[in-house]
């Protein structure tokens, strides 16, 4: 027997926290009959309904990915154009975990585990998402000070736990420059190196948490072990 959320979750439809949510709002129905109460346990083999439509229980999937240039990180276009979906050999309903830009590159992480996915995007996990920038321009000390102190981007501060310049280009001038944060606001990195006056030219995200992107060209794609996926559980702050 399993908490009903635990079995909504891992459906791949929302995440265990949005789950409850529904349950509380009278969302949800069990053999045709409305529950309410968070502590409700099931098998998974009733007819469990979700805003009107049954839930299946999918096996969970992981997936890491090198991100190619040109690719949409969603589950599918309306113009048509190729997804980050489409290149994972997969019948599972699996989903990008945050986004990347269609020009933005490197680590990208799928599931239709909702759980898994909630953990890595919540800002108060804080786990580290480290992206290589190229910046038309050569940063300076005060301007990565003001990228670590904060910058208020849709209501919100969001900062820069470190910043760290990996080369210069004088002649060219322009740098590459290493940034880590724990958000995961739309077009976040781009927008922060925008507020202090820098157009990004290149970004490809490098890491996020433990996932890397060692072995993986642009386009290939690993399963992620149990090991990984219970290291990505124990980033849950309580």
């Amino acid at each position: 027997m399993e908490r009903l959320q635990k079995i909504i979750a891992a459906s791949g439809i929302a995440s265990r926290r949005k789950a409850e949510e529904w349950i509380t709002e009278g969302k949800v129905k069990v053999n045709g009959q409305v529950i309410t109460e968070l502590g409700t346990k099931v098998t998974g083999k009733e007819e469990i309904e979700v805003n009107g439509n049954l839930i299946s229980k999918e096996e969970k999937e992981y997936y890491l990915l090198n991100k190619p240039r040109g690719i949409i990180t969603s589950t599918k276009d309306e113009k048509g154009r190729k997804t980050v979906v489409d290149l994972i050999e997969t019948n599972a309903r699996i989903y990008p975990v945050g986004r990347l830009d269609y020009d933005t590159t490197g680590v990208l992480l799928l599931t239709n585990d909702g759980d898994f996915a909630n953990i890595l995007m919540h800002p108060a996990n804080e786990i580290d998402k480290v992206y290589l920038a190229k910046l038309k321009g050569i940063l300076k000390k005060e301007q990565i000070d003001h990228l670590k102190e904060g910058i208020e981007l849709d209501g919100d501060i969001v900062k820069a736990s470190r910043v760290k310049i990996k080369k210069v280009n004088v002649e060219k001038d322009t740098c590459m420059v290493e940034i880590t944060i724990h958000e995961g606001k739309n077009h976040q990195v781009k927008r922060m190196f925008e507020s202090v006056g820098f157009l990004v030219e290149k970004l490809t995200r490098k890491r996020i948490g433990i996932f890397q992107l060692e072995g993986l060209q642009s386009g290939e794609y690993r399963r992620l072990t149990p090991k990984e996926v219970q290291i990505v559980y124990s980033y849950e702050k309580k």
